[in-house]
């Protein structure tokens, strides 16, 4: 697929699409917070909004570095969904879970991109770290927040699943871009 794609289009391409996944599963979360868990809501719609930020911001490098948002967008948008809906029906926990393990699960991605951006790309390494330090922030608050170390189980669900929805989206382009970030 991206193998004759530059490796900074290939970073925007995933990291567009995650951000949009993460946009629906805050999304359905704040519907469902506001019966299961209000004490969440304004975490939830900053994290929305912050989530709405960085799409965007991914996608305003896209065009000077020949980036295209992904193909298989929609995969995004049912996966956050499904997933938002899943872990807002089991309650405050699972939603503070579910935060936990995908910022977690990103974080390996981006710190692998920020290592690779810094020497060669000024502006993409600064937006993805200023970028990382917010997705930091919603795993500490999600950390802070938590009632207990219950959910672990879905925590390791959910982390699989953000790597098998990365690795489909990019038609496994996502490994083989960690392989040369690792290298490079």
């Amino acid at each position: 697929m991206a193998l004759n794609t530059s490796i900074p289009a290939r970073i925007l391409r995933v990291n567009h699409g995650g951000e949009h996944g993460a946009i629906s599963i805050y999304s359905v979360q704040i519907v469902a917070a506001r019966l299961r868990a209000p004490d969440l809501l304004p975490f939830l719609q900053e994290a929305l909004e912050h989530e709405r930020s960085h799409r965007r911001r991914f996608r305003e490098l896209m065009p000077t570095r020949d980036g295209k948002p992904c193909r298989m967008m929609w995969i995004w948008g049912v996966g956050g969904a499904v997933l938002g809906l899943v872990t807002a029906a089991l309650g405050r926990e699972a939603i503070l879970a579910c935060t936990e393990a995908v910022e977690t699960t990103v974080h390996k991605h981006l710190d692998d991109q920020i290592r690779w951006a810094e020497p060669r790309d000024s502006e993409m390494y600064r937006v993805i770290s200023d970028i990382r330090l917010e997705e930091a922030a919603h795993i500490d608050w999600a950390l802070e927040n938590r009632r207990g170390r219950g959910f672990q189980w879905l925590e390791q669900l959910i982390s699989a699943a953000t790597e098998t929805l990365i690795w489909i989206s990019t038609r496994g382009d996502s490994a083989r871009l960690a392989r040369e970030l690792a290298v490079a």
